[in-house]
């Protein structure tokens, strides 16, 4: 009777593995309908935990302007902290400000400043990774946590092994990133040679808003907007 059991549980647990599939495939489908009409984005990552009133909240808000006055969209994750600040600048500064959301045990809700029309939610993280990815022409990364590391490198790993086209990764912050940004450098690439030194020209270390849109745009007067895979 046991055996019986399991084999059904794990005859059941296939059945729904099956079936999760057309839950994925609409993912993509709705995300790919909707994010191919958006135009040109500059996704923003950072921490769900950073309040208003931190220096990174309001510097997020000041790039995210500064990124819809030079004729980009933003996309965030949705949620609060870092992400708000970006679509909240967005939002003010009259642009094109897009939220992928999705649920978390201490992101409950998506933040105001999203467009109505332009505000998606999932269930998977990879789907929803795969829309940052294939729809923005540059990632500016604000500190975080762990899911912004994911987010970072796994655009740098992506880029690297020519999987996707390049685009420029700014991390935006000196004192929050140059103790990883060296670490990378001396202990990666000098140390044990794990990676190329042309590695290193993917990610721009920066701290001001003006830098972040000086390296956007000298990218695309060189390279022109379009998905990335």
């Amino acid at each position: 009777m046991r055996k019986e059991q399991h084999h059904k549980g794990w005859n059941e647990s296939k059945t729904n593995d099956s079936w999760a599939i057309f839950k994925i495939m609409g993912e993509f489908v709705n995300g790919y309908e909707k994010l191919s009409r958006i135009g040109p984005c500059v996704s923003i990552f950072g921490s769900a935990r950073t309040k208003p009133e931190d220096k990174y909240y309001k510097l997020t808000e000041r790039v995210a302007n500064k990124i819809v006055d030079h004729g980009y969209g933003v996309i965030t994750g949705g949620g609060p902290g870092i992400m708000e600040a970006g679509n909240k600048g967005a939002h003010l500064g009259g642009g094109t400000s897009v939220g992928l959301n999705i649920d978390l045990p201490f992101e409950q809700h998506d933040n105001p400043y999203i467009d109505h029309d332009k505000s998606l939610d999932f269930d998977y993280f990879f789907v929803r990774k795969v829309m940052f990815v294939k729809y923005s022409q540059g990632f500016v990364v604000m500190p975080g946590g762990f899911g912004t590391l994911d987010e970072l490198f796994e655009a740098i790993t992506l880029i690297q092994t020519n999987k996707i086209e390049k685009f420029p990764i700014i991390l935006v912050g000196t004192e929050f990133w140059e103790g990883l940004f060296e670490w990378v450098k001396t202990t990666l690439l000098d140390k044990f040679n794990n990676i190329s030194p042309k590695d290193m020209d993917l990610i721009h270390l920066v701290d001001t808003e003006d830098e972040v849109i000086d390296i956007l745009d000298a990218w695309y007067k060189e390279y022109g907007f379009s998905p990335n895979f």
